[in-house]
């Protein structure tokens, strides 16, 4: 007898975004792996345990190319060209010559700068008693930060902010879909005159580095270098944004945690990297197809269908992390998935891990009696179909 699916819209439903870890144990108590209904008729599948979730990021079965699936993928005109929709050995070249660029040697020398960015955005609030983290700290830190990164004029980051912001909600439209259309012809428009200027006066910054790689006497191709920064500008920005205000909200949560955290300055690191398995920023991995009929734990998975990773439901997993639903700053060998796994794994983590350090230090330092301004389920959480997991604001007091 088949198994029944799971309708899509469940993970539409508020109760679901306010907590899906609790569904999320319900489903893994019945198996690793659950079919989901989507009105299309598409047939998919949704990974709720770590041990099979990791292996599926890295199965070269499924594919992320949008083309091997019978139906169009949502978002595939904005995502399907980027590294997100890309297999080996397209994916491993465009991301090898990207890591040139994007190096490690270049994200830690930005430190000392967002450690100051950090500091004159909680300057601005500082004399409030509350405010909307956010707002005013979580959301610009990490777009001055990629403006800054990329050489983005400081003049042009309102209508940075204004593009990613569009580019970052669901599509639930028409109209919705024409915004995100012209936000998106308007960003290339824009990249494209930067690509320009470049090339007539090359500067120290990512976007001249990117224009500069080489493989061979092959470079990244104008399509290439859009897609990319793109996908660095989106993807990257809204999973920082989530990362502090989803690590805050639960260092606030746990008193015990966060009083360990401030007394201890030096488990900063490891509490970020907590922090992302606890309750990370994305939700779920974008979808993979797969290229064969196949089966994961025992479950037939047809060619061409859908399979989607629950990072967080991987993440809370019993069987790989002892007393997962607690909030542990001390916790070893902390295997997370929240950045994914495998060829995949994201390139931007290294940036996202230095942010998150610097943004939640400096926030629990300046403001020693932090606390929400409202009770927890009050707060309202994105409604992004489980995709990526971030609230809609955090009000909090300062004093």
């Amino acid at each position: 007898m088949a198994q029944q699916g799971l309708p899509a819209e469940l993970f539409f439903s508020r109760a679901f975004n306010q907590d899906p870890y609790t569904q999320y144990a319900a489903l893994r108590d019945k198996g690793p792996i659950h079919p989901i209904e989507f009105p299309n008729g598409v047939q998919a599948f949704l990974i709720v345990d770590h041990e099979c979730g990791r292996a599926a990021l890295n199965d070269p079965r499924l594919s992320k190319n949008p083309a091997h699936s019978a139906v169009t993928v949502r978002g595939e005109e904005f995502f399907g060209g980027t590294m997100l929709g890309l297999d080996p050995p397209d994916h491993t070249r465009l991301r090898g010559l990207v890591a040139k660029a994007f190096t490690p040697r270049r994200v830690e020398a930005l430190r000392p700068r967002v450690q100051q960015i950090a500091d004159e955005l909680l300057d601005g609030i500082a004399g409030h008693d509350e405010a909307d983290l956010i707002d005013a700290f979580a959301f610009p830190l990490p777009i001055i930060v990629i403006c800054e990164l990329l050489g983005v004029p400081a003049a042009d980051r309102a209508d940075f902010r204004e593009w990613t912001a569009i580019l970052t909600v669901p599509i639930a439209s028409r109209e919705m879909a024409a915004r995100r259309r012209a936000a998106a012809i308007a960003f290339n428009d824009y990249l494209l005159g930067i690509f320009a200027e470049r090339r007539r006066a090359p500067g120290d910054d990512l976007i001249g580095a990117l224009l500069a790689v080489r493989d061979g006497a092959a470079g990244l191709s104008q399509s290439e270098l859009l897609n990319t920064i793109t996908l660095l500008l989106v993807a990257g920005h809204e999973t920082t944004v989530n990362l502090i205000g989803n690590g805050v909200l639960a260092l606030l949560s746990a008193p015990d945690q966060r009083k360990l955290l401030t007394d201890r300055p030096e488990l900063l690191p490891g509490a970020i990297e907590e922090l992302l398995r606890y309750d990370g920023p994305v939700e779920r991995a974008s979808q993979r197809i797969a290229l064969e009929d196949m089966e994961i734990a025992g479950t037939p998975v047809p060619k061409g269908a859908w399979v989607h990773v629950s990072l967080g439901a991987a993440d809370r997993d019993p069987a790989a992390f002892a007393d997962p639903d607690a909030l542990d700053l001390t916790r070893p060998d902390n295997r997370h998935v929240a950045f994914g796994h495998g060829p995949h794994y994201c390139l931007g983590a290294p940036l996202a891990r230095l942010e998150g350090q610097v943004a939640i230090g400096t926030l629990l330092t300046r403001f020693p009696e932090l606390a929400l301004a409202t009770a927890p389920d009050k707060l309202a959480w994105k409604q992004t179909g489980s995709i990526v997991r971030g609230l809609v604001a955090l009000p909090v007091r300062l004093r």
